[in-house]
This record gives C-alpha cells, sequence and structure tokens, in this order.
C-alpha cells in the first residue's frame, strides 16, 4: 500500500474517501506497507487531521490488520537503484519503496492514487502493476 489510499480513507473529506476506505475494509488479503509509508502517512495525517487521527492506523498495525515491511540493505539498494533508474520523473523514497515490497512479496497490486509514477515503472517480477482502487 502507498500512502495516497491510506491517508484517503482517514480523511472523509477525500474525494476518494469513500473508494479507499471501502478497499481497506472490504479486502480479504494481507496488507502491506512500508516504514517510509507509515511516516509519510502520519506525517499528512497530523498536519492536515490532527494528531491522534494516526493512532488508528497504528492500532491496526498492532493488531496485524497491516503488516509493516521492513527493508534490509538489498532493499535499500533496490530503492537507491530505482530513484536513479526513474530520476527523470522523479520518483521518490517512499513510492520505491512501495515497488521494493511488491517485488518482494511477488505482489501485481498496489494500492495507490499515484498514478503518474507507478504506471512508468517496470517491476522486475511482472511486466506493469495493477493499481488499486478504482477511482473517478
Amino acid at each position: 500500500m502507498d500512502t495516497g489510499p491510506l491517508f484517503a480513507a482517514m480523511d472523509v473529506g477525500d474525494p476518494d474517501h469513500v473508494a479507499c476506505r471501502d478497499l481497506l475494509r472490504d479486502t480479504n488479503e494481507r496488507l502491506f506497507v512500508t516504514v517510509p509509508v507509515l511516516v509519510e502517512t502520519e506525517w499528512l495525517s497530523d498536519s492536515r487531521l490532527g494528531v491522534g487521527v494516526f493512532d488508528l492506523l497504528l492500532a491496526s498495525v498492532a493488531d496485524g490488520g497491516l503488516t509493516v515491511h521492513d527493508l534490509d540493505p538489498d532493499g535499500w539498494s533496490r530503492i537507491r537503484e530505482l530513484r536513479i533508474r526513474y530520476s527523470d520523473l522523479p520518483l521518490g523514497m517512499v513510492d520505491a519503496s512501495v515497488i521494493v515490497a511488491a517485488e518482494h512479496w511477488g505482489e501485481e497490486k498496489i494500492a495507490t492514487l499515484d498514478h503518474r509514477h507507478f504506471p512508468v515503472v517496470r517491476p522486475s517480477h511482472v511486466p506493469s502493476f495493477s493499481l488499486l482502487p478504482e477511482t473517478s
């Protein structure tokens, strides 16, 4: 999961709130986030929605509803490789960490609202990613 759907699910005023809330609520699949995604989500949540809203997401991590993918040295090397390869986008560390986690788990789907970076990047394990949720 990328930051966008997590934040939109928390922000009832976000135009993608319902789609993202439903995606999180209705999925039967295991949901993964990276530490950079959690940090970015906390910053957005605290600065735009107020301190405390992010605690609901932390509760989901604590109860196992959301799994945190820890990056090892190879993962950080791959992030650097992706950032260099896609420097013309530019591809940031947070998005690159999502790609690395998807590659690690062999996942073809990414929950994101970012339709600038993820459709362009070619992952190592599939020709391209399927992006969720479907939004207007």
